[in-house]
């Protein structure tokens, strides 16, 4: 079965910067595209990025406005997210999720195309 673990969240000041971690164990990594949601308060689950089984292609949620970088390492089995110059609207519940589907068709956004889930790691940028 497959686990993931979030790490890396925290408090931060708008304007900073975060990166957060997400371990991966039970499976063959590479199998596995993953990607990063978030959910703020009283919001919907929306996505933020994904990247490919490979590390090889990377979508990310036009409202990011190029202020996150997804990244994986295979040989560590973590997936990760930068994020900069965040804002208070980047306040949310921030998980990552695993799926065998991959990330090249446009359904790569909605939750019912990933397997696993963890946990969640709060994040709050203060104005």
């Amino acid at each position: 079965q497959v686990q993931l673990v979030e790490s890396g969240g925290g408090l931060v000041q708008a304007g900073g910067s975060l990166r957060l971690s997400c371990a991966f164990s039970g499976r063959t990594f590479m199998m596995y595209a993953m990607a990063w949601f978030r959910q703020a308060p009283e919001k919907e689950r929306e996505v933020v990025a994904g990247i490919s089984g490979t590390g090889g292609k990377r979508n990310y949620a036009d409202s990011l406005e190029g202020r996150f970088t997804i990244s994986r390492d295979n040989a560590k089995n973590t997936v990760y997210l930068q994020m900069n110059s965040l804002k208070p609207e980047d306040t949310a519940v921030y998980y990552c999720a695993a799926s065998r589907k991959g990330i090249t068709t446009p359904t790569w956004t909605l939750e019912k195309e990933y397997d696993y889930w963890g946990q969640g790691t709060q994040v709050t940028v203060s104005s």
